[in-house]
């Protein structure tokens, strides 16, 4: 009995001993956390500072150039363009229907203008729809068997959880909608082709035009071959991930963090109607989502550092078949091998690239030219709308946009008006993927289980990072709150009841690499923009 008791009381000693320890770890971090805070803080401010003194010159620039007749003539003729968009994508579209709605003269170039096929682009989060709805091109979903999404599914080994979005305190229109990118596409270009003030043409741009390093427009090759050279102010090139015009404007740093094998099932039932699914399946995520009344698409993500199976032999059936199948949920198992055997199997590769700014007088990158994320979360088209919101709202009280230098240093505050959308959807998507990817590594092991489980809570757990995730709250400190909430929950899994020294060494491999994965992830993005976004209501 004494012996007994005697191990309880050394039991409780180290207990006491190691919550100690940790509490002067804690109290060390939060010193740390309050100094670099201060430091942020004082650069964030000065930075401030800068931006705001840059728009008064630029305005003052502005209101300079404008007589009693108003803005005086550059030399072109009235029917020449203000701005030429390359690229007529869900970003070119886009932006030239909200620019050609505030009467600035646009040329859309666009190398094709067939209806596209693309296996990435079809689900627009609620955060995206209301930018659309800002843009008041929410009827652009309408007509296509667009599905509404209300949250997502979460399956992990036998377990299986239900996250919704919290839209309580929105009108009853606002969800996700998911679809066939290219009818969407298609219904963009539509509008911008019928709105005033817009030409919409078919042709290739094989460069820009430079002038003592202003871009002054591009030289393009119409359908039928015809070489033209085009002429504007501004030349904004949107022409997706894979642009050819990017290394003129930027230093890009791509990375390829893994595939897309894409299934159309057919009349398939998921487990939770109008949902997203994610299955935390091995190696990495299969996304489950509906893109018409009839159709899901089924995306199995294939990690960069493993071998895409190939198509033609038939080893990418038997990969679907052996590994893919047994880990998605019972329901559509049916649907799966149906889809399998029809052999309309296609493969994509996946896209990464922090956003560069372009310091081009004369030219700005937008949409998946200037950045990408995984597409794990959905959040490619809420950032590219959430951009044209922002350098609409930019451009608006601007009469003349002939002043290149002026210009330049008034856009250049765009880099930090889209901080608090794109590095909150940036940084969550590049997280999540790397957190819900398989590893052998224990701590990373527990901290896959730790997000799951988090999530599972509901309420606050769940609502918070989902709202993140929709672009509905898209605050960069509040994302990396919860995101050490979920490592700090998954210590608190391993060290209760009583802590181990194995156990309490896994939890402090599982805070250091959810450090690991975070932190490259907010540098990339810009700590001072993220932890102190300025807003555009502070500018204008």
């Amino acid at each position: 009995m004494a012996s007994s008791i005697d191990v309880l009381i050394t039991k409780l000693n180290n207990y006491i001993g190691f919550t100690g320890f940790m509490g002067i770890g804690i109290a060390f971090l939060l010193c740390f956390a309050v100094f670099l805070l201060d430091y942020l803080s004082f650069a964030a401010k000065k930075k401030i500072k800068d931006e705001t003194r840059l728009k008064e010159e630029s305005e003052a620039r502005i209101n300079n150039s404008v007589t009693d007749e108003g803005p005086i003539s550059q030399g072109r003729a009235a029917g020449d363009p203000e701005i030429i968009i390359v690229g007529a994508g869900v970003a070119g579209a886009a932006l030239a229907c909200s620019l050609g709605k505030d009467g600035r003269r646009v040329l859309v170039i666009e190398r094709d203008l067939s209806e596209p096929d693309r296996i990435v682009g079809e689900l627009l989060q609620p955060g995206g729809y209301l930018k659309l709805v800002e843009l008041g091109l929410e009827d652009c979903v309408e007509g296509i068997d667009a599905q509404r999404v209300y949250g997502y599914g979460l399956f992990k080994d036998d377990k299986r959880t239900k996250v919704s979005y919290p839209l309580e305190n929105y009108r009853s229109d606002v969800s996700g909608r998911s679809f066939h990118n290219g009818r969407f596409i298609q219904r963009m270009r539509v509008k911008a082709a019928k709105t005033p003030n817009v030409r919409l043409e078919q042709g290739t741009v094989t460069s820009l035009i430079e002038e003592n390093g202003t871009v002054k427009g591009v030289n393009y090759k119409t359908k039928v071959g015809k070489q033209i050279t085009a002429y504007a102010p501004l030349t904004i090139v949107c022409d997706g991930c894979c642009s050819n015009l990017r290394r003129s404007l930027c230093n890009p740093k791509v990375d390829i963090p893994s595939s897309f094998v894409a299934l159309v099932l057919k009349n398939c039932q998921l487990p939770y109607p109008n949902h997203g699914h994610v299955i935390l399946a091995n190696p990495s995520p299969i996304l489950m989502y509906p893109i018409s009344s009839f159709e899901t698409r089924c995306l199995v993500d294939i990690p960069g550092r493993q071998k895409v199976p190939s198509i033609p032999t038939g080893e990418m059936a038997q990969y679907l078949k052996t590994v893919v199948l047994p880990q998605l949920p019972s329901e559509v198992h049916g649907a799966f091998i149906s889809a399998i055997e029809e052999g309309d199997i296609k493969v994509a590769t996946n896209r990464s690239m922090p956003a560069t700014p372009c310091s081009t007088p004369g030219a700005i990158l937008l949409g998946d030219a200037f950045n990408m994320r995984h597409p794990l979360t959905g959040g490619g088209m809420t950032v590219a709308l959430s951009d044209i919101v922002v350098l609409r709202k930019l451009l608006k009280p601007l009469d003349d946009l002939n002043d290149a230098a002026g210009l330049n240093e008034y856009l250049e505050v765009f880099y930090s008006l889209r901080k608090p959308v794109a590095s909150t959807i940036n940084t969550l998507a590049g997280a999540l993927y790397k957190v819900f990817t398989a590893s052998d590594d224990q701590a990373r092991a527990e901290l896959r289980q730790a997000c799951f489980d988090y999530l599972s809570l509901g309420g606050v757990f769940s609502n918070g990072p989902v709202a993140l995730l929709s672009g509905l709250n898209p605050k960069p400190l509040t994302l990396v709150m919860h995101f050490f909430a979920v490592a700090i929950y998954g210590v608190g899994r391993l060290l209760l009841p009583f802590p181990s020294l194995k156990r309490a060494f896994i939890g402090g491999k599982l805070i250091m690499d959810a450090t690991g994965i975070i932190f490259p992830i907010v540098k990339a993005e810009g700590i001072k923009q993220m932890v102190f976004p300025v807003s555009i209501d502070s500018i204008l």
